[in-house]
């Protein structure tokens, strides 16, 4: 079935509310474990359904922000979805309670229970109006990046759409759009600085309601954090301080050279690779997407039959259009046991990677989308953006059908990147920790608190007031995750520390490499993170030896790459 064929309703709220009681009731009363599990099978049916409904509305949502009937819709499930959440929270009490968990975790494994555990830590009725308020924030915020109208060259742009001046070849054009970029962002500041206030405000009530200091141990409940604690994710920044930036600092040092730039170099120098351009796709999306096609068809017969069952669902949202809500994401269409992609096609080496990364993420859903309980088709965060960054080192084997003359461009940015991105995403984490454990900071000590990780994690930044808002510490406001998912961006770079990994092996032998991705992939959400990657072959990342690895053996790989002939 096409995406446009699939039907929207939204749900009777007190008719779900009520079949979710009587099964939980079920479940209680169960003589047996047949009965017991009969209960189970039905909320996972139920919890499908009202799934896809939600999903279905907040995808044309954010495909089009303007569409009154879908942003009605979206205020609905923001409001219903934390009032639902309490009647799941009593589904999963009554589990935990069940005198047939033995037969239960036999089945489905104990990481039904792991979780359940961790999901009653994260909720209680009481934060529910919290919850809604915070929804609507979300909201705000995405719906006023989506609005952004960027006049540039006589033209009006989208954040996305201006996305690919902001690394244009030509030194005055690439920082006149750093400069325009910025300028939306100061225009709409105190908009933006309100929005965020109210939202740590509200998670740190919703932290000490729910008994704990603030919101930090609630963010990491939230994100299902089941085998690592604050102090690994402290010791993994301290190794990423050690290891990593000082490997990205000589990156953007050589970089500076080719450009013919002083170091450190502007937000604008940085961001331009090569004099001669950065990397650029080859052809048109839809020539992106036959590209992908090919990849898919060539990597397995699994991949092949997933992907054409993407393009055939038209299941792929990827043209950057006015109104569409920024960035890119891949979700779950459980009823129709598939996912679908959204994006922004921008004309810029990041549409292949929407191919390969949000593709990585929808091959693993489809792989297992039909697990039982729904709650096991994804692993945790983490273990989810595993399968899409390694999925970007295998599409180095059909680099040339994506960029052409620019493949050696290609795959020499996007190995600097990949180890470049780490401090930055790390960044970010320690951002967050740093604003959650201190709620009421003002917006400009925020910015300030920025500025000053900008010197430990990004030395190769200069910070001289050039470029309005982000030389200024204030280009978090930027990173929608850290309004709309707390504390969701560590995981990029645990993740991305596995797919250097998976890089290193496809140096060596790419067949064995992808048997190991597949020991990956079909556990789905089976597993805790660190178990997932033993099963697989694959080394913790919380281990410093993991990182410090990697580390050489891409540096290795940069420091003798032939950029003989490039500009």
């Amino acid at each position: 079935m096409k995406f446009s064929q699939m039907k929207y309703e939204r749900p009777d709220l007190e008719a779900v509310k009520a079949e979710l009681t009587k099964l939980t009731e079920e479940l209680k009363s169960a003589e047996n474990y047949d009965g017991a599990r009969k209960a189970f099978v039905e909320f996972d049916a139920v919890k499908r359904k009202v799934g896809t409904q939600g999903t279905l509305a907040s995808v044309r949502h954010s495909i089009d922000t303007r569409d009154e009937f879908y942003e009605a819709e979206k205020k609905f499930w923001n409001v219903a979805s934390p009032e639902l959440d309490e009647y799941f929270q009593n589904w999963t009490m009554a589990l935990l309670e069940s005198k047939f968990r033995t037969q239960f975790e036999k089945e489905f494994g104990n990481i039904v229970f792991i979780n359940a555990e961790i999901d009653l830590k994260a909720f209680s009725p009481e934060i529910i109006p919290e919850l809604q308020k915070e929804n609507d924030l979300v909201q705000e915020y995405q719906k006023l990046i989506a609005s952004a109208q960027i006049p540039f060259e006589g033209g009006i742009y989208t954040i996305s759409q201006l996305a690919p001046f902001k690394n244009d070849a030509d030194d005055a054009r690439r920082l006149a759009a750093w400069k325009a970029d910025g300028s939306w962002y100061k225009e709409h500041q105190a908009q933006l600085d309100e929005i965020y206030d109210k939202l740590t405000h509200l998670r740190d009530t919703m932290g000490k309601k729910l008994g704990y200091d603030g919101f930090t141990q609630l963010g990491y409940y939230r994100m299902g954090r089941n085998c690592y604690t604050k102090d690994d994710v402290e010791k993994f920044r301290e190794a990423v301080r050690k290891y990593l930036v000082p490997v990205a600092d000589s990156i953007y040092r050589e970089q500076a050279k080719r450009l013919g730039k002083e170091y450190p170099m502007s937000f604008a120098d940085n961001a331009l690779m090569f004099r001669s351009g950065n990397p650029k796709p080859c052809g048109t999306p839809e020539e992106i997407l036959q590209a992908g096609k090919k990849f898919y068809d060539e990597l397995s017969p699994e991949t092949s039959k997933f992907f054409r069952a993407m393009l055939d669902g038209e299941l792929l949202d990827v043209l950057s259009t006015e109104g569409k809500e920024g960035g890119g994401y891949c979700t779950s269409l459980y009823d129709y046991n598939m996912p679908f992609i959204f994006a922004n096609f921008n004309g810029t080496s990041s549409d292949v990677e929407t191919v390969t990364h949000e593709a990585g993420h929808a091959f693993a859903d489809w792989y297992n989308i039909k697990r039982i309980p729904v709650d096991t088709v994804w692993p945790s965060m983490e273990g989810c953006e595993v399968h899409s960054m390694s999925m970007e080192f295998f599409a180095w084997r059909n680099a040339e059908d994506f960029f052409g003359k620019d493949t050696r461009k290609f795959l020499y940015s996007h190995l600097a990147g990949s180890l470049t991105f780490i401090p930055y995403g790390t960044m970010v984490d320690h951002f967050q920790h740093i604003v959650y454990e201190n709620p009421d900071m003002t917006p400009r000590e925020r910015h300030d608190t920025w500025k000053e990780l900008l010197g430990i994690y990004m030395p190769w930044m200069k910070l001289d007031g050039d470029i309005p808002f982000y030389s200024e510490g204030e280009g978090w406001q930027r990173q929608s995750h850290i309004y709309t998912v707390p504390f969701y961006y560590i995981d990029y770079c645990l993740a991305q520390t596995v797919a250097l990994e998976f890089w290193a092996m496809i140096q060596e032998d790419p067949d064995n490499a992808w048997k190991h991705y597949i020991a990956y992939t079909e556990q789905g959400g089976s597993r805790v993170f660190t178990e997932l990657l033993k099963n697989a072959g694959l080394e913790s990342p919380f281990d410093e030896a993991t990182l410090r690895g990697v580390c050489k053996k891409a540096n290795d790989w940069l420091s003798s790459y032939d950029l003989e002939g490039i500009e």
